[in-house]
């Protein structure tokens, strides 16, 4: 019988790592070990195997289809704030410029300008588009008469995960969205 799998190179045959509750353990980036991880954790009794592709790999003693699922055995507490970095920052602002909406030419903005004692923090940066950045210049947003639709804040990692499921990456497995989208309301 053909199946889609079967040809699949396993470079291309990532595990969809679950935590010990079989949540993901993140959604944004997506938590995802490639094949020969996944195979070495089960050999170390590490996850279970909760779903497989069609596609096997072979050793001289041994033939096993390659994890598509994995959950751990252990149960891996997130951290509470994720770190600040450029990605976080728009995953929180939901890639889009927080004084037009644009998804275009994002970068980031200090509220309160460095020049005036603005720091590099959540608080006070927001993403924006270059020219809504240029227009702002050196100034406050009430200086430049511009409105943030956001305050920014310091995002929990439980928020951006929440961003982040509305952002699904260009490629889903069959076997993963029972494991990622299973709390959305399904189509009659």
């Amino acid at each position: 019988m053909y199946h889609p799998d079967l040809i699949r190179h396993p470079e291309n045959c990532p595990a969809l790592v679950l935590n010990a509750d079989y949540t993901p353990l993140s959604y944004y980036p997506l938590s995802l070990w490639p094949w020969q991880t996944a195979i070495k954790a089960v050999f170390l009794e590490r996850v279970d195997i909760v779903a497989s592709y069609e596609r096997e790999v072979h050793s001289p003693s041994l033939q096993m289809k390659i994890p598509s699922v994995i959950a751990l055995k252990q149960y891996v507490r997130p951290s509470e704030h994720p770190a600040f970095t450029r990605f976080n920052l728009f995953l929180r602002d939901r890639f889009a410029c927080q004084y037009c909406g644009s998804p275009h030419d994002l970068t980031f903005d200090h509220v309160i300008p460095r020049r005036a004692g603005g720091r590099t923090t959540w608080e006070n940066v927001a993403t924006a588009c270059s020219p809504c950045n240029l227009k702002k210049g050196g100034r406050t947003p009430k200086e430049a008469h511009m409105q943030l639709h956001v305050t920014p804040i310091r995002p929990t990692t439980w928020q951006l995960q929440e961003h982040g499921r509305a952002f699904p990456p260009n490629y889903l497995h069959e076997s993963w969205h029972d494991w990622l989208y299973w709390d959305v309301e399904l189509l009659a």
